[in-house]
């Protein structure tokens, strides 16, 4: 078994590329792209040699060819090579949460040694890819750094109850009534009175499927009555919430969905099993399956919100996070994301009129978690 060793390097801005950068994927990556070698080293900004001499020498190290030598033919990645590529970009999409939160107490951490007086707010939040851009936004624009960590909906708002964050970051289906697998699901999490929402973005989910859509696949009924492979997210995600409840209101139960059972822990996970063709489909973003170069089928628009104790509004942070928010500058980024759209974005919302599902009585769990909050 290969070994890994990991590093990390400290810059201005962080360029558009994996989370954990590796060279040799970076030259699988430009041959494919290319189709040949001095493609792939003018791609790279290097020389020929360079990479016909690094390619050789993972070769040497990894015992298997990456590359087919043929002359006069274009190059083209050997069977090893594509599942290694694959491979790799799956474990970095699985592994994005983690590497995301990792990275994001690198930089606070380095932050407060280059300016002592920066402000830090703790964020607990579903995996949304807008997060990530307004954490960058943030520090470069307001001097706040976004202590970032992805989990599900359901354990960022425990989280948040528990003392552990000032915001937890969820989605809801728009329209959920009170009987929903949403409200059942978050409505013992949350108290009206004690709890208070910023608006942050609106969203699309739907199925991520293979470019042309080659199965016709445009609802969960056909997924399930085509035995497509489905990938799922994990519990206590947001959009597992979600599933179920289009499961149900589809009239279906989730052993019907061929891969129910299967969870990834992202959006961008998800997107990858489906452009490996390890699945045929998933439940996830827009802006993630574009990503992987997927088509997409809308299914739900969704609304994510910030959460947090009414009494944590008049924090300096968290002033400064609601005013980066209400910005142009911030809400015109969010809006070029594939299927987002600014929604009331740091304007503070009602808990009972933005999800009025307390028609009924509050329910005392949600008081007793929030009671350890000080």
């Amino acid at each position: 078994m290969r070994k890994i060793e990991l590093s990390y390097r400290l810059c201005s801005e962080r360029e558009p590329a994996a989370l954990i950068r590796n060279p040799l994927f970076e030259l699988l990556l430009a041959v494919r792209a290319s189709g040949s070698i001095s493609g792939a080293a003018r791609q790279l900004g290097l020389s020929y040699r360079h990479v016909w001499g690094q390619l050789k020498d993972w070769e040497q190290t990894l015992g298997q060819a990456l590359i087919f030598w043929e002359r006069g033919q274009a190059a083209r990645l050997t069977p090893f090579a594509d599942r290694l590529l694959w491979s790799e970009r799956l474990a970095q999409a699985r592994l994005g949460p983690q590497i995301e939160a990792l990275r994001a107490e690198l930089e606070r951490t380095l932050a407060l040694a280059f300016d002592p007086q920066a402000l830090v707010l703790g964020l607990h939040a579903s995996h949304d890819d807008a997060l990530p851009l307004l954490q960058e936004h943030a520090a470069s624009q307001a001097a706040l750094h976004l202590d970032i960590r992805f989990c599900g909906s359901v354990e960022a708002i425990r989280a948040l109850n528990a003392g552990d964050c000032v915001l937890a970051g969820f989605h809801v289906r728009e329209g959920a009534d009170s009987a929903s697998v949403t409200a059942r699901t978050y409505q013992p999490l949350l108290q009206p009175g004690l709890h208070k929402l910023i608006g942050f973005a609106r969203r699309q989910q739907g199925l991520m499927v293979a470019r042309g859509n080659p199965l016709r696949l445009d609802s969960l009924a056909r997924v399930a009555r085509w035995k497509a492979r489905f990938v799922n997210r994990t519990p206590g995600s947001g959009t597992r919430v979600l599933l179920d409840e289009l499961l149900q209101e589809a009239g279906l139960e989730p052993g019907q969905i061929q891969g129910y059972q299967r969870g990834e822990p992202s959006h961008a996970a998800v997107a990858q099993a489906v452009a490996s063709g390890s699945a045929d489909c998933g439940l996830g973003t827009e802006a993630a399956a574009r990503a992987q170069g997927l088509d997409f089928v809308p299914l739900a628009s969704e609304r994510y919100y910030l959460a947090c104790l009414k009494s944590a509004l008049e924090q300096p942070e968290l002033q400064r996070l609601r005013e980066l928010l209400a910005q142009a500058a911030w809400q015109g980024r969010i809006a070029q994301l594939p299927g987002y759209a600014p929604q009331a974005s740091g304007q503070v919302l009602s808990l009972r009129r933005e999800l009025p599902w307390w028609q009924l009585a509050p329910r005392a769990p949600a008081g007793k978690a929030a009671s350890k909050n000080p």
